[in-house]
């Protein structure tokens, strides 16, 4: 079945699906939350005058600047890599990663990356859980870390921005400044799902070439050629997509992979399904870099596909360059891996060594 519900809960799980689903907003809106999420749960015009703000941060220039430093962030960390020891390819590599990328990226303070990596284990912790106190505190502790970061640069904002962040602080839409509330959301968009979502890929991609020697060869090949190198990424990033869904909200009554949708009914997309559909894939499993390409969903589709590819693909490409470039192998470790579970995707835990 490609559109089935559980609990009540319709979920659309084929890749075609998926698409009609994606594609439609004036049918499928992305509002659906009562918070306010920017640029996520936009739609129409709304989000377009978000996204032509936003999208510029993660222009191809933009990327090429930042590439020293998150190759400075990443070459330090794997050189602090033990040898021919288990490492967890997320809290070991991953989660100071993609801390001490954004870090780079945002310019902020070296000072919070303690707090920072504290916080992306406990919101993995919370959202594993399902309990809505532990989601809401540690969703408060982020937004508290956003406010210290933004209340001194907004005594300075006459003078010109140091950073990522102080340009944030004077985009205007429609003619009239961002709004705190606003401001606090694209940070939070911008950092703490992606600094969870990171470490995850970050465990999917080194586990699958540790285990897998063929594939760890072809990987190794690419390395020099960015562009066949990212393909290998979104490919394994496919087989094992750590983004699992996303909701929407029917406007009105529709039909989508035969399952009957009323107006107003929440509805979920299914990525992880989608790019593992038979269908389109064929064998889900095999690593097909170019073949699987055209088809990937792992960084969405439709006017919501995601703005920060870019940042993924360069921060994911860099440090697999520097973690190839500083060992001969990378093989499995005797320890188990930790699956992740709904609504995360991916591993909790993922032990290889590097050698």
């Amino acid at each position: 079945m490609t559109a089935h519900r559980i609990d009540g809960q319709l979920r659309v799980t084929g890749h075609a699906e998926v698409l009609k689903v994606v594609e439609d907003p004036a049918t499928y809106s992305s509002k659906v939350s009562r918070f306010l999420q920017v640029p996520n749960n936009l739609d129409g015009a709304d989000h377009e005058r978000f996204r032509e703000i936003l999208d510029p941060y993660f222009s191809e220039h933009r990327m090429a600047e930042l590439e020293p430093q998150v190759r400075s962030v990443a070459r330090r960390l794997v050189g602090e890599l033990p040898r021919g020891e288990s490492i967890d390819a997320v809290r070991g590599l991953g989660i100071s990663f993609s801390v001490d990328a954004m870090l780079a990226w945002l310019g902020w303070s070296q000072d919070f990356e303690g707090e920072l990596i504290d916080w992306v284990i406990d919101n993995a912790r919370a959202t594993r859980s399902g309990e809505l106190d532990r989601t809401r505190e540690v969703a408060e502790r982020f937004d508290a870390i956003i406010r210290r970061v933004a209340a001194p640069r907004l005594d300075r904002l006459d003078e010109a921005p140091r950073d990522v962040t102080d340009e944030l602080l004077r985009e205007t839409v429609d003619g009239r400044a961002l709004t705190h509330e606003e401001i606090v959301s694209i940070l939070r968009n911008w950092t703490g799902g992606d600094l969870t979502s990171l470490a995850l890929c970050v465990g999917v991609v080194v586990h699958q070439i540790a285990t897998d020697p063929a594939i760890e060869a072809d990987v190794r090949d690419r390395v020099g050629d960015p562009a066949r190198l990212d393909a290998a990424i979104d490919e394994l990033l496919r087989i094992d997509d750590p983004f699992v869904s996303n909701r929407r909200r029917a406007t009105r009554d529709a039909t989508v992979g035969g399952c009957p949708v009323r107006a107003g009914e929440k509805l979920t997309v299914e990525w992880t399904d989608a790019n593992r559909d038979p269908a389109v894939f064929g064998d889900p499993d095999r690593y097909a870099p170019e073949r699987n390409a055209a088809a990937n969903l792992v960084y969405g589709a439709g006017p919501h596909v995601c703005p920060g590819r870019p940042l993924a693909t360069l921060e994911l490409r860099v440090l697999l360059e520097e973690l190839l470039a500083g060992t001969t192998d990378l093989a499995p470790s005797e320890e188990p891996g930790v699956r992740a579970e709904r609504p995360l995707g991916g591993w909790l835990s993922a032990p290889f060594v590097a050698i």
